[in-house]
């Protein structure tokens, strides 16, 4: 039992090189049911396991301002933009939309450019499958200060959230996940084309959303938690409505 535990243990942090043993043990648990995170920590630092940490570039210490709590699906989606490059050298923009209760990523878009109106197509389609949120947050870009973006959220009814300049921890939720997504995909891939790089990072959000655990979900890939909320509000207005039959 423990030699198979450990050669898992080696297996997926193999595979997924930026995660820690606490992570391996939630990946662990459906097929270990009972291993506790201290046996996996203990083989895990037996087999000579560690995550490197990258060095972060220092900022300068900003006022912390907490988020509101998102308490249902699509009522806030953050926004943002992340930046990479090629192996020729050509810069690439990829737009991320997370949403803010499940943690789920809704989408993210990789173009070599990605203009105001760009942004509103990319929302329109991925609407399509989730409808459209309440609200949006984002910084204050150019690409969401646009026309065409400005128009699109009063068109639909959404409220459009603007963080203050030089606050990107206003829209931390999107911040948290551009690290995640820059640490285990990004500075783990290399890419020739822009193809090469859409197919990448449209495998590694699919992971993200239904296989990847993740803290504040309960430990649960996020498309999990959002089922699970799906299942519990279904039943909570079911029974609401057998309640006002019955009375």
């Amino acid at each position: 039992m423990t030699q198979e535990l450990s050669s898992k243990i080696v297996e997926i942090a193999h595979v997924r090189r930026r995660f820690g043993y606490r992570r391996i043990h939630d990946m662990l648990r459906p097929n270990f049911p009972g291993v506790n995170h201290k046996k996996v920590y203990r083989l895990y630092s037996a087999a000579n396991l560690a995550v490197r940490k990258r060095k972060k570039a220092k900022r300068p210490v900003n006022e912390r301002v907490p988020l509101q709590l998102a308490s249902t699906l699509n009522e806030v989606w953050s926004m943002d933009f992340v930046s990479d490059s090629l192996s020729t050298g050509r810069r690439i923009k990829c737009l991320t939309v997370a949403d803010d209760f499940s943690h789920e990523c809704v989408s993210i878009s990789v173009d070599l450019g990605i203009s105001g109106q760009y942004v509103t197509r990319l929302l329109d389609q991925a609407a399509v499958f989730r409808g459209y949120p309440l609200a949006v947050r984002t910084d204050n870009g150019p690409e969401f200060t646009s026309r065409a973006f400005m128009g699109w959220a009063q068109a639909h009814g959404i409220l459009h959230i603007l963080i203050e300049p030089g606050r990107p921890m206003q829209n931390g939720y999107i911040e948290s996940f551009n690290g995640k997504f820059r640490d285990e995909c990004l500075n783990e891939q290399w890419f020739e084309t822009l193809q090469q790089a859409r197919a990448a990072i449209a495998t590694w959000r699919q992971d993200y959303n239904e296989v990847r655990p993740h803290s504040s979900c309960g430990r649960i890939p996020p498309a999990k938690f959002a089922e699970l909320h799906r299942q519990r509000a279904g039943d909570a207005t079911q029974s609401t409505s057998t309640t006002t039959e019955i009375n």
